[in-house]
């Protein structure tokens, strides 16, 4: 097993800035391969030392942010971007069934594992790995 040696930080809490302010996730709409509503991208999750996003934070369900879930979807589950939405190749409802997250704890490699897991791909430590080029 690798040496998990990466510290992933939300954006927003890096103080770092887009080289091109049109790549930001932020703020767009999750679509499904269904062309159904998952969320909205609230934040993503980069690794500090590589500067790369590595997660999308996505808040689904409440009322103005109450009563929000939020969970993590690697960039590996993205499928396209345009505009207005960021597209994944899972469906709502199991992406609605998957780990939650809690924005106020760093999250650990044992949970990072079973988000990898639960999308069916490869962490982003591991031997082989390729970045899918999601967010450019």
């Amino acid at each position: 097993m690798n040496e998990f040696t990466h510290t992933l930080v939300r954006l927003d809490d890096a103080g770092l800035t887009l080289a091109d302010p049109a790549d930001d996730l932020r703020g767009r709409t999750v679509v499904d391969l269904n062309d159904e509503e998952v969320g909205t991208v609230d934040g993503v999750l980069i690794d500090e030392d590589e500067r790369r996003v590595r997660f999308l934070e996505v808040g689904s369900g409440g009322f103005l942010g109450l009563g929000e879930t939020k969970r993590l979807i690697p960039v590996d589950a993205i499928t396209r971007v345009d505009d207005d939405n960021v597209h994944i190749s899972t469906d709502r409802d199991r992406v609605a069934g998957g780990p939650v997250y809690d924005p106020d704890v760093v999250p650990e490699r044992h949970y990072l594992e079973d988000v990898y897991g639960y999308y069916d791909t490869p962490p982003f430590w591991g031997p082989g790995y390729f970045y899918p080029g999601w967010p450019r």
